[in-house]
């Protein structure tokens, strides 16, 4: 049995913290704030500011593994993020756990093609921007010998958890079985790759107990891209209800919503994910690692029993 560290409580930190409790080993969730529902079994729980000096540099020690699920709001990555990072760093570095980040696609930027691990990291997007400086300064750090470190990739996600914001998440599946019509950024009718939230967990704790893996990027599993409507399709089947209608969110309310709110003008920084194609490949990390994705059918039944345990019924 090993320690392992995890901060942030989402869908992916709390999903993570299970399958590691599951598997046996001693896991510590921590977050700013207590969770909204029970935490799964055998896992502790730790209330902590971690951007504070020395706070995640205490938690951390002994322990063999620490990971970054932490995810602030949009508009606040330029300012939260590095902060945060030299927080995680300092952790790895004095206590000698692994560091294993949570990442995404935004550090590739626009007409990036179909990415891989091999993508280069070009975005010119402040967000993108943040994200890629994370992982060359934890390479850096990890090729001088001074910490461990690993991360995982993702589009966005979908599954038991993903609530919020999340789009594939509250606002597909809120407003899917309840009738309503669905309002995407974005053109709902291009190919965009997804991966199913326990996937992506399980990646990240894949490469925490394998150090051969550790110094490089890796792509949680993704199905092959599909179109938004393609998904809500899937959802609205295995759901029993049809779609009221798909009605994208107009090009010019976004762009005047992005003139008076800070998060809808970081959204609409990154609009291109969702109007252009945005797809993966993951089949490299997938053969090394001997993961796959996990099947649709699977994965959207396990997402709509969450959804409804959480929220009742399609009706209500």
């Amino acid at each position: 049995m090993s320690r392992h560290v995890v901060v942030g409580k989402g869908a992916i930190g709390t999903t993570l913290a299970e399958q590691l409790a599951a598997a046996g080993h001693d896991v510590l969730l921590v977050s700013r704030t207590a969770p909204a529902s029970a935490l799964p079994t055998g896992v502790q729980h730790q209330l902590a500011d971690v951007s504070a000096p020395g706070t995640l540099t205490t938690l951390a020690r002994g322990a063999d593994a620490l990971y970054n699920c932490v995810n602030p709001p949009y508009h606040r990555w330029a300012t939260d993020w590095p902060p945060l990072h030299r927080a995680f760093l300092e952790a790895a570095e004095d206590s000698g756990a692994v560091l294993v980040i949570t990442s995404n696609l935004y550090g590739h930027g626009p007409g990036s093609g179909v990415m891989t691990e091999a993508t280069p990291l070009r975005s010119t997007e402040t967000k993108g921007a943040v994200r890629a400086e994370m992982w060359r300064s934890a390479l850096e750090l990890h090729e001088a010998g001074r910490l461990r470190a690993v991360e995982v990739r993702a589009s966005d996600y979908f599954g038991p958890r993903a609530g919020g914001a999340a789009h594939y998440g509250a606002r597909l599946l809120g407003p899917l079985l309840a009738g309503r019509t669905l309002r995407p950024v974005g053109n709902p009718e291009v190919p965009h790759s997804v991966a199913y939230v326990p996937d992506i967990a399980r990646t990240l704790a894949t490469v925490a107990l394998d150090r051969e893996t550790w110094g490089k990027v890796w792509l949680a599993p993704h199905q092959p891209a599909e179109t938004y409507r393609d998904v809500a399709s899937r959802f609205a089947r295995a759901a029993g209800v049809p779609i009221a209608g798909i009605s994208p969110v107009p090009a010019a309310a976004l762009r005047l919503g992005a003139l008076l709110s800070p998060m809808l003008r970081e959204v609409r920084a990154v609009s291109y994910q969702f109007t252009e194609p945005f797809e993966v490949d993951s089949s490299r990390s997938e053969r090394t690692l001997g993961l796959a994705p996990t099947g649709w059918d699977e994965a959207v039944a396990a997402t709509l029993a969450w959804w409804r345990a959480e929220h009742g019924t399609a009706a209500a």
